[in-house]
């Protein structure tokens, strides 16, 4: 795949990352079984082979496991964490976290996320994380105690570059106000079943800052994928299914399958939106990569568009 930087960092990307929150299946960690552990490595592994060279992270996903088992990939694959991007997220606490009586939140406090970056760095078997990113906003959220914590694990040498996730454009200006690095990345749901970010100003943020959009969920939680198909019960039901014929269509006329064209769809905005594969199926894995060579014509972007909308342009 074709490489583009992060941000105005030193880092570069594939065009297509792999997203690690589904390598544990969402099981609990009581009920991990060395099967489910094999069926999550053999899709990292997997990834890699294919050249995906980021791998997303977060502290939550499967409560640390995600981490734990790609840490042990990195052990047994000679070679692959000097080959990769790694990044990790936190912010997230859930109800009981750490008392039976705290409510779920969100922790950007200075002390939160230094002590999670140490936790997810245990876990991976790592000593410095390429790419670290606060998930989702904190309603608390303090930019000069953001800039502190960004601070210190810069100079501790345990993080390279800092970005956000579901950030705003005004919060991540308020953020990028007080630190004295870059925010390279926003990672936000993007994707043909949720426009937001082309008209709430968080694209247009991305072009002038040069901060790299990565799209989670580019495929609508697989709804837009090859198989998908929206339920009965969705808001704009209708509308999907008409967009699924369009993308199933340019599917025909490209050779190729309807995850290839969303994901192509996405690849042409010149903000270089980075869409993050999710998928936990060695076969999908692969066919994902393809969207990497597929270049669409305006005239096609601007047709999928309409569909998505539901409607014409203004």
């Amino acid at each position: 795949m074709k490489l583009q930087s992060i941000g105005t960092s030193s880092l570069t990307t594939t065009r297509l990352a792999y997203g690690c929150m589904r390598v544990t299946a969402f099981t609990p960690r009581d009920r991990f079984t060395p099967e489910l552990e094999a069926a999550g490595r053999r899709a990292i592994v997997t990834a890699y082979e294919a050249g995906y060279t980021h791998f997303d992270h977060a502290d939550i996903y499967g409560n640390g496991l995600c981490e734990e088992v790609f840490g042990r990939v990195l052990r047994d694959v000679s070679g692959m964490r000097e080959r990769i991007v790694i990044g990790s997220k936190c912010g997230i606490r859930w109800q009981g976290d750490p008392t039976p009586s705290a409510p779920h939140r969100w922790d950007f406090s200075r002390e939160h996320i230094v002590w999670s970056c140490e936790q997810s760095l245990k876990r991976l078997g790592i000593e410095q994380l390429d790419l670290y990113m606060l998930h989702r906003p904190d309603f608390l959220a303090d930019p000069d105690e953001i800039a502190a914590a960004f601070t210190q694990l810069k100079a501790q040498g345990k993080v390279r570059e800092f970005g956000v996730s579901n950030f705003r454009p005004s919060l991540l200006a308020a953020v990028q106000h007080a630190c004295p690095m870059p925010l390279v990345c926003n990672q936000v749901e993007i994707h043909l079943g949720r426009l937001d970010c082309f008209e709430d100003g968080t694209l247009d943020q991305c072009l002038q800052q040069r901060v790299t959009p990565v799209s989670w969920s580019p495929l609508a939680g697989g709804m837009l994928g090859d198989g998908g198909w929206p339920d009965d019960s969705h808001p704009r039901a209708h509308t999907l299914r008409e967009l699924i014929g369009t993308l199933d269509h340019f599917a025909r006329e490209y050779g190729v399958s309807r995850t290839v064209v969303t994901l192509a769809w996405l690849l042409k905005h010149p903000a270089g939106i980075v869409p993050l594969v999710g998928s936990a199926n060695p076969d999908r894995i692969r066919d994902a990569v393809r969207a990497d060579s597929l270049e669409m014509s305006r005239e096609d972007w601007y047709t999928i568009l309409r569909a998505a909308r539901g409607a014409g342009l203004p």
